[in-house]
């Protein structure tokens, strides 16, 4: 039997104006992004107003995402979508968690508030830069990788794209090597080296963060970027880890489909995911809502 599976977007898809739409056109997603203002005031402002530099902020970049990409799913659920299966990108995952019930939306928001400041500090105690290798296997990019003292895969997107946490000083020169292994690197504007030991304070301080929140069993599954698999045994533990470990996507996409799914629906901002999982596998249907159109047409 066909089963769809939700996948929220995470932090870099964002752009100035997202959501406004959603919120116009859907009470669903309105009282979603209400909430959200009404705990942190400002926060519609920077999603439908905001400039582009203001959203690439840290701090900013991830309630706003989060926000919207909660609103998508709650519009889409309006629709009278139910999923049976739940993932969410880096930061989509909070998202995922949130619309399984295991956090509430309130507490869920809260907790990516937090997880912005704390990410965002250890930025800039220990600064990194990221970069998207295409072309070349996971395992090609490993090996470059460990030529440097401070360099990790950090995102397993797709069969032919990894992305990169390094160093400051050596991310120029794993671009080169990448190019000399016949590959293409593109280095992302991010500000930091998130998914790396360059976030193991931000790991350290979310698990502490988490002693005092109450984490619910999820309602449906949610899938790990930690492990993959769906959450369970100590859910704490995969909250804060994947922050300072890779996100393991393609596998993620696989373990999915092995479970059934053979349509996802990208919920948030943008079309990153969806385009990742036709390169995963091109037997599926991929779709992304975004904006009134999107939700129309689904």
């Amino acid at each position: 039997m066909a089963k769809t599976a939700l996948v929220f977007s995470g932090q870099g898809a964002q752009y100035p104006g997202m959501g406004k739409e959603l919120y116009e056109c859907s009470p669903a997603a309105k009282a979603v992004f209400d909430m959200a203002e009404s705990i942190r005031p400002g926060t519609l402002r920077q999603c439908f107003e905001g400039t582009k530099e203001e959203l690439s902020v840290t701090i900013n970049t991830q309630p706003c995402v989060f926000i919207t990409d909660l609103a998508a799913a709650a519009a889409v659920k309006e629709k009278g979508v139910e999923p049976d299966f739940v993932a969410g990108f880096s930061l989509g995952e909070i998202a995922a968690l949130a619309f399984a019930d295991v956090l509430s939306y309130e507490d869920a928001f809260r907790l990516v508030c937090r997880r912005a400041e704390l990410m965002d500090k250890a930025a800039k105690e220990e600064p990194g830069a990221m970069a998207a290798v295409m072309k070349l296997t996971p395992q090609q990019t490993e090996e470059i990788c460990a030529g440097f003292k401070k360099a990790y895969p950090v995102n397993y997107n797709s069969p032919a794209q990894t992305v990169v946490a390094a160093a400051e000083d050596e991310i120029d020169e794993l671009c080169v090597k990448v190019k000399e292994a016949k590959g293409k690197a593109v280095k992302l504007a991010v500000s930091g080296a998130f998914h790396s030991p360059f976030m193991d304070k931000a790991s350290e301080s979310m698990a502490e963060y988490l002693k005092d929140i109450e984490l619910k069993e999820p309602k449906l599954p949610v899938y790990a970027n930690y492990n993959a698999q769906p959450y369970a045994g100590d859910m704490k533990e995969l909250v804060s880890k994947q922050i300072n470990h890779p996100v393991r996507w393609q596998t993620t996409v696989e373990n999915m489909i092995a479970q059934g799914a053979d349509r996802f629906i990208e919920v948030g901002v943008g079309k990153t995911l969806t385009g990742l999982i036709k390169k995963i596998n091109a037997d599926v249907t991929a779709v992304n809502i975004e904006n009134k159109e999107g939700l129309d047409n689904l």
